[in-house]
Protein backbone atom coordinates (compact mmCIF):
# COMPACT_ATOMS: atom_id res chain seq x y z
CA UNK A 1 0.00 0.00 0.00
CA UNK A 2 1.15 3.93 -0.72
CA UNK A 3 1.85 5.42 2.51
CA UNK A 4 -1.37 7.11 3.82
CA UNK A 5 -3.65 4.64 2.23
CA UNK A 6 -4.80 2.13 5.22
CA UNK A 7 -8.06 3.30 4.17
CA UNK A 8 -7.66 1.83 1.41
CA UNK A 9 -7.16 -2.14 2.15
CA UNK A 10 -8.80 -4.31 0.16
CA UNK A 11 -11.97 -6.25 2.02
CA UNK A 12 -15.00 -7.83 1.81
CA UNK A 13 -18.72 -6.76 2.70
CA UNK A 14 -19.37 -10.10 4.16
CA UNK A 15 -17.21 -12.97 4.99
CA UNK A 16 -19.03 -15.12 2.44
CA UNK A 17 -18.23 -12.74 -0.51
CA UNK A 18 -16.22 -14.59 -3.29
CA UNK A 19 -13.90 -10.94 -4.04
CA UNK A 20 -12.59 -7.80 -2.28
CA UNK A 21 -13.64 -4.72 -3.00
CA UNK A 22 -10.65 -2.03 -4.40
CA UNK A 23 -11.20 1.59 -3.87
CA UNK A 24 -9.96 4.64 -5.85
CA UNK A 25 -7.23 6.26 -4.58
CA UNK A 26 -7.90 9.78 -5.74
CA UNK A 27 -10.69 12.15 -6.22
CA UNK A 28 -11.07 12.40 -10.38
CA UNK A 29 -13.55 12.40 -12.69
CA UNK A 30 -14.68 9.89 -15.72
CA UNK A 31 -15.20 11.49 -19.26
CA UNK A 32 -17.60 9.99 -21.22
CA UNK A 33 -16.82 7.97 -23.87
CA UNK A 34 -13.22 7.91 -22.51
CA UNK A 35 -11.38 5.20 -20.42
CA UNK A 36 -9.33 6.22 -17.18
CA UNK A 37 -6.86 4.39 -15.37
CA UNK A 38 -7.85 5.27 -11.33
CA UNK A 39 -4.92 3.96 -8.87
CA UNK A 40 -5.81 1.86 -6.35
CA UNK A 41 -3.05 2.71 -3.78
CA UNK A 42 -2.92 -1.68 -3.87
CA UNK A 43 0.61 -3.67 -4.74
CA UNK A 44 0.31 -7.12 -3.89
CA UNK A 45 2.82 -10.26 -3.94
CA UNK A 46 0.99 -13.35 -4.93
CA UNK A 47 2.59 -16.29 -4.90
CA UNK A 48 3.30 -18.52 -8.09
CA UNK A 49 0.77 -20.39 -9.40
CA UNK A 50 -1.79 -17.99 -8.61
CA UNK A 51 -3.64 -14.90 -9.98
CA UNK A 52 -6.02 -11.66 -9.23
CA UNK A 53 -8.93 -10.61 -11.42
CA UNK A 54 -9.70 -7.55 -11.22
CA UNK A 55 -13.96 -6.97 -12.42
CA UNK A 56 -17.17 -4.87 -12.54
CA UNK A 57 -18.75 -3.98 -9.75
CA UNK A 58 -22.75 -4.93 -10.22
CA UNK A 59 -23.92 -1.51 -8.65
CA UNK A 60 -21.94 0.96 -11.12
CA UNK A 61 -22.75 -1.48 -14.00
CA UNK A 62 -26.78 -1.24 -13.52
CA UNK A 63 -26.64 2.49 -11.49
CA UNK A 64 -24.33 4.48 -13.90
CA UNK A 65 -23.83 1.79 -16.61
CA UNK A 66 -19.92 2.01 -15.79
CA UNK A 67 -17.83 -0.82 -17.19
CA UNK A 68 -14.08 -1.61 -17.10
CA UNK A 69 -12.39 -1.83 -20.05
CA UNK A 70 -10.08 -4.44 -19.73
CA UNK A 71 -13.01 -7.24 -17.50
CA UNK A 72 -11.96 -9.29 -16.37
CA UNK A 73 -7.67 -7.37 -15.45
CA UNK A 74 -5.36 -10.26 -14.83
CA UNK A 75 -2.66 -9.55 -12.54
CA UNK A 76 0.08 -11.69 -12.29
CA UNK A 77 1.93 -13.10 -9.55
CA UNK A 78 5.49 -11.41 -10.51
CA UNK A 79 3.76 -7.80 -10.79
CA UNK A 80 4.51 -5.74 -8.50
CA UNK A 81 2.98 -2.15 -9.34
CA UNK A 82 0.37 -0.92 -8.17
CA UNK A 83 -3.17 -1.80 -9.18
CA UNK A 84 -4.84 0.41 -11.59
CA UNK A 85 -8.64 -0.25 -12.72
CA UNK A 86 -9.69 0.95 -16.37
CA UNK A 87 -12.79 2.31 -16.11
CA UNK A 88 -15.14 3.27 -18.95
CA UNK A 89 -17.77 5.57 -18.93
CA UNK A 90 -20.27 5.54 -21.65
CA UNK A 91 -22.21 8.64 -20.90
CA UNK A 92 -24.15 10.82 -20.98
CA UNK A 93 -21.96 12.73 -18.37
CA UNK A 94 -18.99 12.64 -16.51
CA UNK A 95 -19.29 10.80 -13.17
CA UNK A 96 -17.04 11.77 -10.21
CA UNK A 97 -15.38 9.28 -8.10
CA UNK A 98 -14.00 9.85 -4.41
CA UNK A 99 -11.28 8.61 -2.90
CA UNK A 100 -12.31 5.87 -1.18
CA UNK A 101 -15.23 4.42 -3.50
CA UNK A 102 -15.56 1.00 -4.13
CA UNK A 103 -14.58 0.88 -8.00
CA UNK A 104 -13.69 -2.69 -8.76
CA UNK A 105 -13.69 -5.92 -7.23
CA UNK A 106 -10.71 -8.78 -6.56
CA UNK A 107 -11.00 -12.12 -6.85
CA UNK A 108 -7.50 -14.18 -6.02
CA UNK A 109 -7.48 -17.64 -7.81
CA UNK A 110 -5.32 -20.37 -7.66
CA UNK A 111 -4.17 -21.54 -11.21
CA UNK A 112 -4.28 -25.46 -12.08
CA UNK A 113 -0.95 -26.25 -13.87
CA UNK A 114 -1.89 -27.12 -17.76
CA UNK A 115 0.40 -28.23 -20.22
CA UNK A 116 -0.59 -27.03 -24.25
CA UNK A 117 -0.20 -29.49 -26.38
CA UNK A 118 0.05 -29.11 -30.28
CA UNK A 119 -2.72 -32.26 -31.82
CA UNK A 120 -3.43 -33.20 -35.46
CA UNK A 121 -7.20 -32.89 -34.28
CA UNK A 122 -9.65 -32.55 -31.35
CA UNK A 123 -12.12 -35.25 -29.99
CA UNK A 124 -15.48 -34.90 -30.85
CA UNK A 125 -18.82 -33.11 -28.56
CA UNK A 126 -22.09 -33.13 -29.33
CA UNK A 127 -21.50 -29.04 -29.41
CA UNK A 128 -18.36 -28.89 -31.85
CA UNK A 129 -17.15 -26.13 -32.65
CA UNK A 130 -20.41 -24.35 -32.15
CA UNK A 131 -20.52 -20.63 -30.63
CA UNK A 132 -21.75 -17.27 -30.33
CA UNK A 133 -25.38 -17.71 -29.73
CA UNK A 134 -25.34 -21.16 -31.72
CA UNK A 135 -27.69 -22.56 -28.31
CA UNK A 136 -30.53 -20.47 -29.34
CA UNK A 137 -31.90 -17.12 -28.26
CA UNK A 138 -33.46 -18.31 -24.67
Amino acid sequence: MFAGCDDLVPGKAHPDDAAYDLRSRCDLELAVGRSTLVPTGVFLELPVGYEAQVRPRSGLALKHNLSLTNSPGTIDAGYRGEVGVIMFNPGPAPFPVRRGDRIAQMVIAELAPVELEIVEALSETQRGAGGFGSSGRN
